[in-house]
């Protein structure tokens, strides 16, 4: 797919903290194809609150991570966080508009290496992150409820 052409995906689920519409205490983050790159625009509300005025950083970690979670989709493999580092250069305001933008750095067998980062409307970057994801078998998941809830994961498979 060339660099501009987007694609919007799908949730991971309905009920996904990142990307759910129906999680009431979610980030409701719209997630989109740029080229090699996923990219969401957010904007932190009161539910999301740390210092007043400003975002929570594990609300913050939580949007860079569902981020990665897009970032499988093109890896066209389902995976699991090992790490996540967020470094952090100035405040996220509440109420403002930031861009994430992620993407897939290195593949080393079942290692992922994942780098986003999220900026301002003026383009001051305010925060950026690190992940490994390590490759797991389907198995994984399904210990845990079945793939009917979470159709994100069959479409990690079929590389949709």
């Amino acid at each position: 797919m060339p660099p501009g052409d987007e694609t919007v995906f799908a949730p991971h689920s309905s009920g996904c903290m990142g990307c759910g519409p129906d999680n009431p205490a979610g980030l409701r983050m719209a997630v989109r194809r740029d080229g090699d790159d996923v990219v969401t625009d957010i904007v932190f509300d009161e539910r999301q609150a740390g210092a007043p005025g400003l975002a929570h950083g594990g609300a913050v970690a939580a949007a860079c991570d569902d981020l990665f979670g897009f970032v499988l989709y093109l890896a066209r493999t389902p995976a699991v966080t090992k790490t996540l580092q967020v470094e952090y250069f100035s405040p996220v305001p509440l109420g403002a508009a930031h861009r994430i933008r992620g993407r897939l750095v290195e593949r080393d067998g079942r290692k992922l290496h994942m780098r986003a980062e999220g900026s301002a409307d003026d383009g001051t970057v305010r925060f950026t992150a690190t992940a490994l994801f390590v490759q797991v078998p389907r198995s994984h998941f399904e210990a845990f409820g079945t793939f009917e809830d979470h159709p994100g994961l069959t479409r990690l498979e079929a590389g949709d």
